[in-house]
């Protein structure tokens, strides 16, 4: 699917259109082959520029043919997905297409909250011929959402956390780490984004004016300061899980402990039972309160076993 828009020179309004003109907007979303091939042969531009941006496994950079004045930018920008019914923190990439001065193209393998807001919120603020600042606002919009879904994220670890401090479930233990691995994501990501936005910055290649200076700025601020929270909660998170696993394995030393000392207490009444029940003389055979004795002197001993396990702590 794709919708151009393109924002009138007197008045500034942004609408949807459908012809092609220098100063329009053109927002792809997970095209089919014929709908690149149709923008393409419209805008005059090859079809892997479009393609780069629709991997998944496309990493943060920037790509510029000088044969078609033509750059690429392509930043990772966070997603929830929901998987088996959890909620799973993710990173999929986004394309940013200058086509020499004429348009400016935003590629994605399917919806994505950036883009729609600009789309679904903020379409009156944008001004399509003025693709400079566009990208700068989609920077700016990425590393606040980065920000935002670390915040979520930190808020489910530590609701995952308080559950674990009751009972220690693997359902619970898979969720911290499913979290962890969510902020490998966007540490990653984030620091990718942080050298397409440095490198723009620059770079020298596209034309910033004071003001957009001062967007990109603020966005490499904001990029930053996701990058040390992530860090921080990845940290935490890390030390959390760490602790959890000792708690975890103590817990099991504990129980097998406990079971052993039970099973020598058990041991000592069938260890005396099984020399009474020797077909050689033994003691007491010849006394009708041989049996009572027995029982008597197998508790005693039982007893006085469990006694001293727990003054060693066996029994704890």
């Amino acid at each position: 699917m794709f919708k151009m828009y393109s924002t009138d020179l007197e008045t500034n309004i942004t609408e949807e259109t459908k012809e092609y003109k220098k100063g329009n907007w053109i927002n792809m979303v997970s095209p089919s082959d014929d709908e690149i091939k149709t923008v393409c042969e419209n805008i005059g531009i090859q079809e892997d520029f479009i393609r780069y941006a629709l991997d998944s496994e496309e990493k943060a950079r920037i790509d510029v043919e000088d044969d078609d004045n033509t750059i690429l930018f392509i930043i990772d920008t966070p997603i929830i997905e929901i998987e088996s019914g959890t909620k799973v923190y993710s990173t999929m990439p986004i394309g940013i297409i200058f086509v020499r001065d004429d348009y400016i193209i935003t590629v994605s393998l399917n919806k994505n909250p950036i883009i729609e807001d600009l789309v679904e919120k903020k379409i009156k603020y944008i001004v399509t011929y003025k693709k400079s600042r566009m990208l700068l606002q989609i920077f700016y919009s990425n590393s606040e959402m980065f920000l935002s879904l670390l915040k979520k994220l930190n808020k489910e670890t530590e609701i995952a956390e308080n559950v674990l401090k009751n009972s220690l479930k693997n359902k619970e233990l898979l969720k911290l780490l499913s979290l962890e691995k969510g902020l490998v994501y966007f540490t990653t990501s984030l620091k990718s984004n942080e050298v397409v936005m440095e490198k723009t910055m620059r770079g020298n290649l596209i034309k910033l004016y004071d003001e957009d200076e001062d967007i990109l700025e603020d966005a490499i601020i904001e990029n930053k300061q996701a990058i040390e929270m992530a860090r921080i909660y990845r940290d935490i998170l890390t030390g959390t899980m760490d602790a959890y696993a000792s708690i975890i394995s103590n817990n099991l030393n504990g129980v097998m402990k406990y079971l052993t000392s039970i099973t020598i207490i058990l041991a000592i009444p069938t260890m005396i039972a099984s020399y009474w029940g020797m077909n050689v003389p033994v003691p007491l055979q010849e006394n009708p309160f041989g049996f009572v004795l027995i029982v008597v002197f197998s508790i005693l001993i039982g007893v006085i076993a469990s006694l001293w396990l727990k003054k060693k702590g066996m029994l704890d």
